[in-house]
């Protein structure tokens, strides 16, 4: 009995996640996954820099630490993780809709899952770089410059 509900427990949030997705029908702009970042940011109404503002805004302060524009369940977002400003502990990944500016969501990451995705970010940094060297072509998977 105590299995069934421990599972029960690890198992809802992707189900309902996996049902509803997180942000159909509330976007205003759709994107395919492959569509290319070049075409992604012609695509947006909101600019890059403006998002950035909308999303600090967003958790009253702190500063970005990586992101950019995406498609997130077949919408066209900016998502940007933003360290919480001093004293407070791990990120806030903050969803901006890309045509309307409005915020779709926010998703709290605590100190160790930020810490664990360094080496990832990493990682896609430098396979970014190096894809953008042999086609010439901007990849998506590039932190953000402060």
């Amino acid at each position: 009995m105590k299995r069934l509900i421990l599972a029960t427990m690890l198992a809802l949030p992707f189900a309902v996640s996996a049902a509803t997705g997180t942000f159909s029908g509330v976007c205003s702009m759709k994107a395919s996954k492959t569509t290319k970042k070049a075409d992604l940011e012609k695509m947006a109404t909101v600019k890059h820099e403006e998002a950035k503002k909308i999303a600090l805004g967003a958790v009253n302060g702190g500063s970005i630490v990586k992101g950019g524009i995406e498609t997130e369940d077949g919408c066209l977002v900016y998502s940007f993780h933003v360290k919480a400003p001093a004293g407070g502990k791990g990120q806030t990944e903050v969803f901006v809709d890309a045509g309307n500016g409005k915020v779709l969501g926010k998703e709290q990451e605590g100190a160790v899952r930020a810490a664990a995705e360094k080496p990832i970010d990493k990682t896609k940094e430098l396979a970014g770089r190096a894809k953008e060297k042999l086609t010439g072509e901007p990849s998506t998977n590039q932190a953000v410059k402060k």
